[in-house]
This record gives C-alpha cells, sequence and structure tokens, in this order.
C-alpha cells in the first residue's frame, strides 16, 4: 500500500519558520483561511463513491450469480468479493463518521450530523458519543492518562498485535460501552459531562432500535438480514480498519507535539478516498478544523515538519511488527522518594 510519488512544492523550514504549528502556524494565514473553507461538492463526492462502494458490494454479496467460465461456476469469487467490499464499505464508515462528527465534510452541520449518526449507525460507533471521545483525543493526542484512546492499552507484544488487528477486542469494547451508555453509566468518562448524559443515551438507544427493527423485519423471512449483510461483512471489514488505525499514532511520540505524537502515511488512492483523506493524519491533527478535501494541499506545505511521514502501511507495520514494544505506553514516573518514604512527624 504504498503510493505513486506525488510533486510536492513544500515550505522549507528556517529558523525563521516557527517549528510548531502549537505556537505559530507554518499555513500562511491567508492560506490556511482558503484550506479552511466548508463545501458540500466534496462531502457530496465522496458519500456518494463511499454508498457505491457498499451498494456494489452489497449486491454482488447478494445476489445469485449464474454466470460460467469453462463450465465452471465462478459466482462465489464474485460474491466473496462483494462481501470484502462490503465489509470495507460498513468498516469504514467510521471514518465518513469521523469526518462529519467533526463538522468538516459538508458547509450545512445538519447535513453533517445526520451523515455521522447513520454512519455510526453501520460501523457500530454511536456519533454523539464519538464526538465527545474524540474532542478529547484531539485535546489530549498521545497523553497517557489523558487520550482516551489509551484507556486500553496499545499492543506491545506479537500475540497482542495480533489480537487488535483481529478485531475482537474492539467488538467486546463496543459492546460493554453500548451497555453502559443504555444505562446512562459514564463513569469515569470525564468527556461525556453530566448535561449530556441524557442526549447520548438517548441517541445510543435510537440506534439500538434502528438494529432491533432490522432484526424484526428479516425474522419473518428468515433471511438473516441483519447478521448476512451487516455482521458478517463488518467482522470481515474490521481488520484491514484496524490496521490502518494502529498506524495513525503507533510507534509515536507519547508527548505533547502534534508534529511528533501522530503519523502520515502515504498510500493508494483507493483506500485514502475510503478513509476520507484520513492518512494525512498528522496535518489533521495539526489542524482539526481543516475539511478533509484540504489535507492534501496542507500536507505538501507540512510535510518537512513532521517526523513521522511514511510510505505505506505495510513499511510501518513491518517496522512494529519487527519490534512491537514500540508501541508500549511508557512507564509512569515513580514517585519521588520523599513521597514513598516521608518524613517522620515531628
Amino acid at each position: 500500500m504504498t503510493a505513486a510519488p506525488q510533486a510536492t512544492t513544500p515550505v522549507t523550514p528556517t529558523a525563521a519558520t516557527p517549528l510548531s504549528p502549537r505556537s505559530a502556524s507554518p499555513l500562511e494565514a491567508n492560506l490556511l483561511a482558503r484550506l479552511n473553507q466548508r463545501r458540500n461538492g466534496p462531502g457530496l463526492r465522496r458519500l456518494t463513491l463511499h454508498l457505491a462502494v457498499l451498494i456494489g458490494g452489497g449486491v454482488l454479496w447478494g445476489l445469485p450469480f449464474t454466470w460460467t467460465a469453462a463450465g465452471q461456476a465462478i459466482h462465489w469469487p464474485l460474491r466473496l468479493l462483494g462481501l470484502v467490499l462490503l465489509g470495507w464499505g460498513l468498516a469504514f464508515s467510521f471514518c465518513a463518521m469521523h469526518e462529519s462528527g467533526h463538522r468538516t465534510a459538508f458547509a450545512n452541520r445538519s447535513l453533517n450530523d445526520a451523515v455521522a449518526w447513520w454512519a455510526g449507525v453501520l460501523s457500530f460507533y454511536n456519533a454523539d458519543f464519538y464526538r465527545r471521545y474524540h474532542q478529547w483525543h484531539h485535546r489530549y493526542t498521545h497523553q497517557p492518562g489523558r487520550d482516551p484512546e489509551l484507556e486500553d492499552a496499545p499492543p506491545s507484544s506479537h500475540s497482542a498485535y495480533w489480537l487488535e488487528l483481529s478485531g475482537l477486542p474492539w467488538w467486546l469494547g463496543k459492546l460493554r460501552g453500548h451497555w453502559r451508555g443504555l444505562q446512562g453509566d459514564f463513569g469515569e468518562r470525564p468527556y461525556i459531562p453530566e448535561e449530556a448524559v441524557e442526549a447520548v443515551r438517548g441517541s445510543i438507544r435510537r440506534q439500538m432500535a434502528v438494529y432491533g427493527l432490522l432484526l424484526l423485519t428479516s425474522l419473518p423471512g428468515g433471511n438473516g438480514f441483519l447478521l448476512w449483510f451487516w455482521l458478517l461483512p463488518l467482522a470481515v471489514g474490521q481488520p484491514l480498519l484496524r490496521f490502518v488505525l494502529l498506524a495513525e499514532h503507533g510507534g509515536c511520540s507519547y508527548v505533547d507535539d502534534g508534529l511528533s505524537n501522530t503519523r502520515t502515511t502515504l498510500t493508494l488512492a483507493p483506500l485514502r478516498w475510503l478513509m476520507w483523506d484520513m492518512p494525512y493524519h498528522a496535518e489533521h491533527h495539526l489542524y482539526p478544523s481543516l475539511p478533509f478535501h484540504a489535507l492534501a494541499e496542507a500536507h505538501r506545505h507540512l510535510a518537512p515538519w513532521l517526523a513521522h511521514c511514511d510510505s505505506g502501511y505495510l513499511a510501518v507495520h513491518l517496522t512494529l511488527l519487527a519490534d512491537p514494544r514500540r508501541l508500549a505506553m511508557p512507564a509512569p514516573n515513580p514517585a519521588p522518594s520523599s513521597a514513598l518514604n516521608p518524613a517522620p512527624a515531628r
């Protein structure tokens, strides 16, 4: 998954150019203002492409093909292709939810919120919960004890790595999280304040109602629609999603510096399109207000500053597999000796 070379005209770092966008932006103000402009067109085109993957995969997976070649039936290879495409379309609906959750995919706020919610339904996320969770991820990116994405420690052994890519920990986490959300139990989740509990719980309940309705409508015909056209394809699509998400911050520094705690991965255009340009992840974290369609241009200016800009997800994972301990969180700082052995009372 290595990208073809791209012509770029990057800004050359100099002593006069600020090192970190946190203190002063390397993107010139007029350029940043232009890139920040939100439009409906790019989002609608990307949404259409994503829906085409879902529908095309669903048709291939669901229709009883009778084509033959040299006397051999070829419907199973076509159906398996459809299963994979449908699975990727469902799993990567997460990326549509993520971008719309930032309310940058479209110029219209209501359209952003609607796409985010339904994309969450498809990918088994809840958009209203995720929006608040993700705000904290941006605020405390890759900082242990603060970033909610680090609530579960990253895999730091080969067995944990392969288990993570299987998607099984993700499924278990989602089932536990949705169950707690249905009860309004958001304890130890400071990103869900008390005043937001009812709204988030109501959103999760509506989402579960959609799944319940799909289950009820599939029972009379005995066609198992929810299983064959959602659960199974989503399980098939999860490993690729876990594969790319693990590369976003895996092996990067655990410090409050967007130039070094996040990775940009240059990859093939079809995967970049399906991910709503999220492989430009460092750019997204440095400037989360930028719409997805502006990230490629931002990359041309920011690339020289990035500590992690890799060519292809396979290259990233080969490095991580060589030493999975690169993914491990740093050990907590030991308490001062005075705290461990307080002075005797006088």
